[in-house]
This record gives C-alpha cells, sequence and structure tokens, in this order.
C-alpha cells in the first residue's frame, strides 16, 4: 500500500469497480490508495470517479461496496464515470446546473 498522502485515487471497497479523486487528478498513471496505479484518460476534481476496471453497458457501478447505477455505455479502465455514461436505478440523473435552475448543454 501507498504511504499516506501519495495516492490520488481511493478505493472504497474491494468490490467498487470505481475509484474515487482525492483531489485534482491529471491524466496518465496515477497511484491508488491500493498500491495499484490507473491510467486516467481525463482530468477529473475532488469527488469525481474512475473506472478501476473495464465496465460493460448495463453493468452496476459499484462505490461503497454497493451498486449506485448502471453503466450507460462501454466505460474503459481510467474513464471519467459520471452522468455521461452512467444511470442511476433509483432515481432520475440531473446535472448539478440543472439542479441549480441552469441548463443543461
Amino acid at each position: 500500500m501507498t504511504t499516506p498522502n501519495t495516492h490520488k485515487l481511493l478505493l472504497l471497497s474491494d468490490t467498487d469497480n470505481v475509484l474515487v479523486a482525492l483531489g485534482p487528478v491529471e491524466t496518465g498513471p496515477n497511484p491508488v490508495s491500493d498500491g495499484t496505479f490507473v491510467d486516467v484518460k481525463q482530468p477529473v476534481t475532488l469527488g469525481q470517479k474512475i473506472a478501476r476496471v473495464a465496465i460493460v453497458r448495463g453493468e452496476k457501478i459499484r462505490k461503497y461496496g454497493v451498486p449506485i447505477g448502471s453503466a450507460s455505455v462501454d466505460i474503459s479502465p481510467g474513464d471519467h464515470v459520471h452522468v455521461h455514461n452512467i444511470q442511476s436505478d433509483y432515481t432520475p440523473t440531473h446535472s448539478l446546473t440543472e439542479t441549480a435552475g441552469g441548463t443543461h448543454a
């Protein structure tokens, strides 16, 4: 395992197929809390999800060891996982601008 504060991505549960950004994460190989590395494809910010492994369309997205939605398209390892490629199985999916009264492009 990496030493504290050296990893940029957090694995919350061994069964998760996504990782959580601990702050800004740039593209390229980035250290994970379990001692592995993931080649991040798009830069992300604090709290955003990155695919830990390949996730096929329809597969459950697992975070905290539980399903939080389903992949709406195939997702490659290192891809940003968000409303553009995941759908909620529980509530309607909204973007922050929609919930803040803005419009969604």
